[in-house]
């Protein structure tokens, strides 16, 4: 499976773990973030409200903490590459 990735990607195995890592901690720091901010905001878990706003929080702030990450890991051309074609799904183009 990780062969698959490596080709389809056109990356060796340190960047790779690196990808992954990033996508690993940038979701983490997503999901962290989305929560204190919807605690901010004042919603509590539990109810539909929260629900729906924790998943319309993980939708606009994983590319911020994905790229962030990719800074720090070395791997921004890549996740700029990988938004683009995510972007270009979402809108059709």
């Amino acid at each position: 499976m990780l062969d698959k990735l490596k080709t389809k990607w056109g990356v060796n195995n340190l960047n790779l773990l690196l990808i992954l890592c990033t996508f690993a901690i940038g979701g983490s720091l997503c999901g962290f973030l989305g929560r204190k901010f919807l605690l901010l905001v004042g919603l509590e878990r539990g109810n539909l409200i929260y629900w729906i706003g924790y998943i319309l929080a993980m939708t606009l702030l994983w590319p911020f903490c994905v790229i962030t990450i990719s800074i720090l890991t070395g791997q921004f051309s890549f996740f700029k590459n990988y938004l683009k074609k995510v972007f270009k799904k979402f809108t059709g183009n």
